[in-house]
């Protein structure tokens, strides 16, 4: 075994390896949501509470916490940070001053979601027994989101970067090699430096976006890094970003192993050369499954199929990105006589590449819009939607430049093989097309990075389309008519976070309906969480009811009454709810 090969042996199949095993962090959850808090939303006590707990449906990191508790004028009223309570993971603990004088008190908090998302509300309590009415509080604004400028331009750097680099190593090892048999006084030495380029830029961007996301969550500058860097891997997101920081350097070590080996003067490829570029496209692969694992992709059923299409995407987009890119290196480094005789052999064989790229990057996402779009109208009712139409958008867009290469440009070029005439003017027609097709691809990875800042839809979105009615804010005393039913909704005071009471007042001629068994089913529209379920009472003839903290987050929420008479068909009747702070 020569020197060479074990080299490659040896660095490749190590890089290989180490990436595919740190290509799949430990799946993220939803979004965390609060299940539980001690004092009571909008209770009043007759002591005042040494401390305020909040209860989530999973382990938060509390130095990414906020909660803040302050009085009708806007005084803090906390002693000390917040902490996880030692007798339940999921529980955030700050303490408040002592004897705390009657009135009302606003109780805002912030978590990070191990996905990395933040999710925010708030609600109020009173210390009595005499607190008066609740005034109008100013609810805290806190401008850092998971779609903050800043937090975009980086991640979409780093999206550019690092699919930029794959793409340039794809295009120069496997599409690009034969131009120097070919054509005479080629070299592909800028392809390989333009790949350096991306990857040290990937390099850089990787760990940037993870500092100004842990800056973004736990609100302080991103140049403190001495208390940023101790965070980076508190939460699962954190930990997938440095994953992927490690697995792009180890594809990098193997690509660039393969690059050195690579004779490409030679048309038979070295065993040394073939196992490091298999080491090298198998580093890459597995660094393309890093966004997926650790993104919307392996919080979406069936997990396996959304993951592929992921992948499949990315790795796509890759090829199709640095395709383009190491296009517009080559023309603008190849000389006058080189540059005409280079692309007509190159654009035929990238536009076979190039082609079934698109085609592969409109199918998984059209495949990954319909796993994570539960209903058609999300695409126009929630952000996550109408981003799906502009990076759809700007993908036409470029389908429809990328035709003009492929039916006027490569024609051309292969014409001037035969009529030297033609090969200039194609050869600028090809620049002008790569360089509008490259800026609208940039500006696809951008929505792509927006898109995966928000959260999908959960499946009970589509719960909206079949609602009998919609309600909310604030209490709610609603008639509707339904399979031959009168039904009357009773929700008091509808508030979110807080011990609220649900009814139901069945009746029909006339006549209440007694001895029906009801139960009601809450899912939350906007956020994935489990579905809650309550059987309700007979309080009263016809009337069926609960008190529940079921609304435990703002927004909207499906109720679904499921009624089974003593006589007569079973029925369902659903209702959206508005519930406020």
């Amino acid at each position: 075994m020569t020197r060479a090969l074990r080299t490659a042996l040896a660095l490749t199949v190590t890089a290989a390896a180490v990436t595919a095993g740190l290509a799949l962090p430990a799946v993220a959850d939803a979004h965390a949501y609060l299940v539980k808090t001690v004092p009571a939303a909008s209770v009043v006590l007759n002591a005042p509470p040494p401390n305020v707990q909040l209860t989530y449906d999973e382990a938060v990191e509390p130095r990414f916490a906020i909660i803040s508790v302050t009085d009708a004028e806007g005084h803090q009223e906390t002693t000390g940070s917040v902490h996880r309570s030692p007798a339940d993971p999921d529980t955030l603990v700050v303490p408040l001053r002592p004897n705390l004088p009657e009135g009302w008190y606003l109780i805002y908090w912030r978590a990070i979601s191990v996905d990395g998302h933040p999710v925010n509300g708030a609600f109020t309590y009173a210390v009595g027994p005499n607190p008066g009415p609740a005034p109008q509080f100013q609810v805290p604004s806190i401008s850092a989101t998971a779609t903050t400028p800043g937090l975009l331009i980086t991640r979409w750097a780093m999206f550019v970067f690092v699919m930029g680099a794959i793409g340039l190593f794809v295009l120069r090892l496997l599409i690009a090699r034969p131009l120097v048999r070919t054509v005479e006084g080629v070299n592909l030495k800028p392809l390989t430096i333009a790949f350096a380029i991306a990857v040290a830029l990937g390099l850089i961007a990787i760990p940037v976006y993870l500092d100004v996301s842990t800056a973004n969550d736990s609100l302080q500058s991103v140049f403190d890094l001495t208390a940023l860097v101790p965070l980076f891997r508190v939460t699962a997101f954190g930990r997938a970003i440095l994953d992927l920081e490690v697995c792009f350097a180890l594809f990098a070590l193997a690509a660039s192993t393969a690059l050195w080996l690579d004779r490409p003067d030679r048309q038979r490829r070295s065993v040394a050369e073939l196992i490091a570029s298999v080491g090298a496209l198998l580093a890459a692969a597995a660094v393309l499954i890093v966004p997926g694992a650790a993104g919307h992709a392996a919080q979406t059923s069936p997990r396996g199929l959304t993951l592929l299409l992921d992948w499949l995407h990315l790795a796509s987009g890759s090829v199709w990105l640095g395709g383009l890119a190491g296009l517009l290196v080559l023309w603008g480094t190849l000389s006058a006589n080189e540059r005409v005789p280079a692309l007509s052999a190159l654009v035929p064989r990238f536009s076979n590449v190039a082609l079934g790229s698109v085609v592969v990057v409109g199918g998984t996402g059209i495949g990954e819009a319909v796993v994570h779009m539960p209903a058609v109208n999300a695409l126009w009712e929630i952000g996550y939607g109408e981003a799906i139409l502009v990076k759809a958008g700007l993908l036409g867009a470029a389908m429809l430049i990328a035709s003009g290469n492929l039916l006027r440009s490569r024609p051309r070029l292969i014409a001037a093989q035969r009529r030297p005439e033609l090969g200039e003017p194609a050869a600028r027609l090809l620049r002008r097309l790569v360089s509008g097709e490259v800026a609208v691809v940039i500006a696809i990875v951008f929505a792509a990075a927006v898109l995966s800042s928000l959260a999908p839809p959960p499946p009970a979105f589509a719960l909206e389309n079949s609602a009998l009615a919609k309600v909310g804010p604030g209490r709610v005393v609603q008639t509707i008519r339904h399979a031959g039913y009168v039904l009357q909704v009773l929700v008091s005071p509808n508030k979110a976070a807080a011990p609220d009471s649900f009814g139901l007042r069945i009746t029909k001629g006339g006549q209440p309906v007694r001895g029906a068994d009801v139960t009601l089913l809450f899912n939350h529209l906007e956020m994935q969480m489990p579905t809650q379920e309550y059987q309700l009472t007979e309080t009263a003839p016809g009337v069926y009811s609960r008190a529940a903290p079921a609304l435990v987050m703002v927004g909207r929420w499906g109720l679904t009454f499921q009624v089974t008479p003593r006589t007569g068909p079973p029925f369902t009747a659903l209702i959206v709810d508005q519930a406020n702070g």
